[in-house]
């Protein structure tokens, strides 16, 4: 089935999360129609060149032989024109090459691409959070040298943080960067799960690599950050011989084949530091956190290609008579699978609009005007990210399933292409922090960061457009379920606040998905508000979606705030014996 990058979907789902006051308050110089015409830009890119090479990245995928890894066929072209359209480069800063870009745009550019091709777009999205660390703490030399490249996608980027030993629990990493004596340094150690450590499509691969020096205080206190790079850098950054690295096997995946996850040796690597000595940890989450927002991204895109499936299967498959002739002869006219399929539409769009939400935020926690509005703007950022990350992800895997389910017994066949999109879908939810990582963060750390008080605000704000919904008759369904959804929010965001500890952590994940499922419905209100009165069917459309999320999804609200407020403590007491069988 041929792709369609949601261009219009994305143009609209900006402007209802805000966008404009970017543009007002920090982009000037930038109109919305030059942003409309580089997302149609990359809508070509994606369909064009990317999505046709999905397939043989599922069933060919990447190879490793004698220390080096092939990308799939026809991954190295397209990267080639992935380059040179400089679309790395978008949000990068103008006086290390980047095009300055606000957030918001990088984030619909890359759902398009991740859409058209998750594989491939794994490995410039890690160049993305290479470029922000660097940018952030990068010496003089590594920002003058090396962030260039990494913008103009000559070089491409790698976050080498996992040890066999070491995976959430970074405090037990054991790779050693050993003084050279010379001012650098020689990393000894083995390293799993480095996404895209090495391929053949760009002229040097840098690796940022979390390790410890030999005299550094144990735990976390001790991780120290370094760029080694893939060809020795030169004091006039030119490449030269290769580097004491190397991949020594591929993983074999459930999914993403095209993206090769490697296992790398370093036996000796030249290296530098990158930052403070012994703040490397912080500085990894300057990775970590851009990687964070941009996994969820992967989960509406997954979600919308599969999505597109399999509406478009529904529509040609013919089984019994329909219920409803308005979709034709197929099973779209069955009531469950237009369920299935217009669940999935509003989840998606959800989705869609969280990651959209937190992008803008973000981009106003730079250019705002005031220090006032930069600090709450950046506090909204930090509470939504989590949530951005896991529910994007977990709809993904949903919307994935339900796309399969309505293939029926072709969905698991795989020439169809509905599983291949389950299986990728299957991966974002435990990678760049398992989404129970996340549900902790949220309610362990993020809630805690200003006493509730953003979330509180945030709640205030989402009812301020439940009773806007109020006004319009077709509407104030929603805008009454919203309305409960947000009572049931406090009071599950009131009660974590109170109970800190292994309950508020007990109930991390559901609390979560509450946060989600309101924040979400309150996205597809807006929308519904922006499209009143609009002709467009697919606009017309957006009050039907609202309407359906807040039934099917908003009227959960009450129940999953009493699963958060519900110890259990029985689950501390049940020990693995009793569960045995």
């Amino acid at each position: 089935m041929t792709f369609r990058a949601p261009v219009r979907e994305l143009a609209f789902a900006m402007k209802t999360a805000g966008f404009d006051a970017v543009l007002e308050k920090g982009y000037a110089d930038t109109d919305f129609e030059t942003v409309a015409a580089v997302l149609e830009a990359a809508g070509d890119l994606s369909n064009e060149v990317l999505a046709p090479l999905n397939r043989v990245g599922d069933t060919v995928g990447a190879k490793y032989a004698n220390g080096r890894v092939t990308a799939a066929p026809g991954f190295a072209e397209a990267y080639k024109q992935f380059a040179q359209g400089g679309w790395t480069g978008l949000v990068a800063e103008p006086e290390f090459g980047g095009q300055g870009l606000p957030k918001a745009v990088e984030l619909a550019v890359f759902e398009m691409v991740q859409s058209a091709n998750m594989a491939f777009a794994l490995c410039p999205m890690l160049s993305l959070a290479s470029i922000e660390a660097l940018t952030r703490h990068g010496t003089e030399r590594q920002q003058k040298y090396v962030l260039p490249k990494l913008i103009s996608g000559e070089w491409t980027g790698a976050m080498v943080l996992t040890e066999p030993q070491a995976g959430t629990d970074l405090a037990a990493l054991t790779t050693v960067a050993k003084p050279d004596g010379e001012g650098g340094y020689r990393l000894y150690g083995q390293k799993i799960f480095i996404t895209w450590g090495d391929h053949d499509m760009a002229d040097n691969i840098v690796h940022l690599v979390i390790a410890r020096t030999p005299d550094a205080p144990p735990g976390v206190k001790g991780i120290s950050l370094f760029l080694t790079s893939q060809k020795l850098i030169d004091e006039n950054g030119n490449l030269g011989a290769r580097n004491d690295f190397r991949p020594i096997s591929i993983e074999h995946k459930m999914g993403i084949h095209g993206s090769p996850t490697c296992v790398m040796h370093y036996d000796g690597a030249q290296a530098e530091l990158v930052g403070e000595l012994n703040n490397g940890l912080a500085h990894m989450f300057v990775m970590m956190n851009a990687a964070r927002l941009e996994v969820g991204v992967q989960g509406v895109a997954i979600a919308e290609r599969a999505f597109q499936q399999a509406l478009a299967f529904s529509q040609e498959r013919v089984q019994g008579k329909p219920l409803w002739s308005n979709g034709g002869t197929g099973i779209y006219g069955h009531p469950d699978v237009r369920r299935t399929l217009l669940l999935a539409k509003a989840k998606t769009e959800a989705a869609r609009g969280i990651c959209l939400m937190t992008g803008v935020v973000a981009d106003l926690a730079k250019v705002a005007p005031t220090a006032e509005e930069r600090a709450g703007a950046l506090a909204r950022q930090e509470l939504l990210t989590p949530i951005a990350k896991a529910w994007s992800t977990d709809v993904g895997v949903e919307i994935a399933s339900s796309a399969l389910q309505v293939h029926g017994g072709m969905g698991y066949i795989e020439e169809t292409g509905a599983a291949q999109y389950y299986r990728d879908a299957r991966i974002p939810p435990i990678y760049e922090g398992t989404n129970g990582i996340q549900a902790i963060d949220l309610s362990g750390r993020k809630l805690k960061m200003t006493n509730g008080a953003t979330m509180r605000e945030l709640c205030a704000e989402i009812l301020l457009t439940a009773e806007a919904l109020t006004e319009s008759a077709e509407l104030a369904p929603v805008g009454r379920r919203l309305a409960l959804g947000v009572q049931a929010l406090e009071k599950a965001t009131d009660w974590q606040l109170a109970n800190q500890g292994p309950n508020s952590l007990l109930g991390a994940t559901t609390y979560l998905k509450l946060a989600g499922d309101v924040i979400g419905g309150w996205f597809l209100a807006r929308q519904a508000l922006a499209a009143d009165g609009a002709d467009a069917p697919w606009l017309k459309a957006k009050a039907s979606l609202a309407r359906i999320f807040a039934s099917q999804v908003l009227t959960q609200a009450p129940g999953l705030a009493e699963a958060v407020m519900e110890p259990l403590p029985e689950m501390a007491e049940i020990a693995p014996e009793a569960l045995a069988g």
